[in-house]
């Protein structure tokens, strides 16, 4: 897969940004999760049924506490490009990021143009738990887009976008969600 060696860049370490992105679907059969009840109570909660979706592709850069995401009908190679674009806007002139992703087809093809200042870096497979941004798929899921229903695709997106703004908009929060020793 595409990638640059920036330990032979001589790159000073302050000027490498550590981004870890990934991807989650929303609407399709929906999410249940966990709510206050009475104990010994069985609460019903709504459950998406049609079938429906978008993506949200998200990326987190802890130390400087930033998000980048795109809300897209589909995944795949032009999708993921879309959204390494996007990650190459938000790094700071000299510094050089490196994104941190797992090893899906789209993540991995030979066809995805790097910009010089970016370099990819593949999890183990099967790994999520080491991926941060499945955390921050866990908040938006539970604070904003689980039990519920969607009314229409436009619906969903809207509700993504609320969702990942909402997150995002939050200081610190990407710091204190996605922060690895």
């Amino acid at each position: 897969f595409p990638s640059h060696d920036i330990v032979s860049q001589g790159i000073p370490s302050e000027n490498i940004e550590i981004w870890v992105q990934d991807e989650a679907r929303v609407g399709q059969r929906g999410t249940v999760t966990r709510i206050w009840a009475r104990r010994g109570s069985r609460p019903r909660v709504i459950r998406q049924q049609q079938f429906e979706y978008a993506y949200i592709f998200g990326a987190v850069c802890p130390k400087r506490d930033q998000a980048v995401g795109l809300i897209m009908p589909t995944i795949g190679t032009d999708c993921m490009q879309l959204h390494l674009d996007e990650i190459a806007k938000q790094i700071e002139p000299g510094n050089h990021v490196v994104i941190v992703f797992d090893q899906a087809a789209w993540h991995t093809t030979k066809m995805l143009r790097l910009a010089k200042n970016v370099s990819l870096l593949p999890l183990p497979p099967t790994s999520p738990e080491l991926n941060p941004t499945e955390q921050v798929w866990q908040v938006l899921r539970d604070r904003y887009l689980g039990n519920r229903c969607f009314k229409s695709y436009n619906h969903i997106l809207e509700s993504c976008s609320e969702a990942w703004n909402c997150f995002t908009s939050t200081p610190g929060v990407v710091r204190e969600l996605c922060s690895r020793e």
